[in-house]
């Protein structure tokens, strides 16, 4: 028997704010929406490639509940984010930075081959160095 990692779910004040923001950061799909939850996908996530790949092929996609709260302290749990190759990790950043990202310190070091972002509501992610895999 094995587990499938289905989503991972974010707690947020702005629900479709937050969806909305990954969605584009990510170049995924809203495909659920609603004031109190929003749901987005890979868009290459369509119904055909559903039914084709194993169910516990699928990787996760993202579920955004409302909470009342503000985040107050450094997450416990981050994405990291890699640009390929054959991309330009600092335009990735920049796309970001236009999207709302801001530079956040969480103690690393400046030589370390990661930048430390963190979307609108202060949540901290990683861009990594580019990878082939």
């Amino acid at each position: 028997m094995a587990l499938r990692w289905y989503s991972v779910v974010v707690d947020c004040r702005d629900v479709r704010g937050q969806a909305a923001w990954w969605a584009e950061a990510l170049e995924w799909q809203v495909i659920y929406e609603t004031d109190d939850e929003c749901v987005i996908v890979p868009s290459w996530a369509d119904e055909k490639v559903m039914r084709e790949t194993p169910w516990e092929r699928v990787g996760p996609g993202m579920v955004f509940v409302a909470v009342p709260d503000e985040k107050k302290v450094k997450n416990r749990l981050h994405f990291d984010l890699a640009p390929h190759t054959s991309q330009d990790r600092d335009a990735e950043i920049a796309r970001l930075e236009a999207l709302g990202a801001r530079h956040v310190d969480v103690g690393q070091t400046e030589d370390g081959s990661w930048t430390v972002l963190a979307d609108p509501e202060g949540n901290e992610f990683c861009v990594l160095s580019s990878r082939d895999d």
